[in-house]
């Protein structure tokens, strides 16, 4: 029996066997240590893609801020637009009512010398019917005179009307332009809040699949070296 093992162990061909076992086990060991230092260094790589792009995301969030805040500025010129022209209104109201004083303290005046000219005439009847004519006359042309002046207020009057609906129609259109252009500024901005939030959660779930993905890779890896190593133990059984 004794010297039967040493024949056996004398055989050259079951110390390589041996040898070659314990090398590929070395050579496998080796073999999966760099592949998982690979996926390492990639996934590492791929972090710093993604951060960088984050850091490009977040200078193009800076970027539209300041855009948005020389609107706000514009907006706010618009603003003092629309309150100097409420004070030129104003003003422009403030000489209507002065005007429409000045209008009747004149029909107060032509009242009065209404009531003079009617006097007038009760002395002027007294008097020769050649003065009667000429009373009749003044007051003919004075009468002639007031229709004039009251269709020159009349046509002035509906001048500042119309120059006054304009003005508050302009108001309008503006105000509704202002008003379509903030609801527009909301809806874009739910809309880049809602991308930014999809962005992130696409985000996660890719990291999330990758690294599973990864770690499934490993496993089968490993599964496949331990299945081949158990093939060539066999073998050499």
């Amino acid at each position: 029996m004794t010297k039967a093992k040493k024949k056996i162990k004398d055989k050259p061909g079951h110390n390589v066997s041996i040898f070659s076992s314990k090398n590929l086990k070395n050579v496998l060991n080796n073999f999966k240590k760099k592949q998982e230092l690979k996926k390492v260094k990639e996934i590492k790589l791929k972090k710093l893609a993604e951060n960088n792009q984050i850091i490009k995301d977040r200078k193009d969030l800076r970027s539209w801020e300041e855009r948005l805040s020389k609107e706000s500025s514009k907006l706010k010129l618009k603003e003092e637009e629309l309150r100097n022209k409420e004070k030129e209104l104003k003003i422009k109201d403030d000489q209507q009512k002065i005007e429409n004083k000045r209008l009747t303290k004149k029909d107060e005046d032509l009242g009065q010398i209404d009531k003079d000219l009617r006097l007038k005439e009760k002395d002027l009847k007294l008097k020769s019917e050649e003065l009667f004519r000429k009373d009749i006359d003044l007051k003919a042309r004075e009468e002639e005179q007031n229709k004039k002046e009251m269709k020159e207020r009349r046509k002035k009057e509906k001048f500042l009307k119309e120059i006054m609906v304009q003005e508050e129609e302009q108001k309008k259109i503006e105000a509704l332009k202002l008003k379509e252009w903030e609801e527009q500024f909301d809806r874009e901005q739910k809309m880049r809040e809602r991308k930014e939030i999809l962005k992130d959660e696409r985000l996660k779930q890719r990291e999330s699949d990758e690294l599973n993905s990864d770690k499934s890779n490993i496993n089968n890896d490993l599964s496949s070296t331990l299945k081949n190593f158990d093939v060539d133990k066999t073998s050499e059984h």
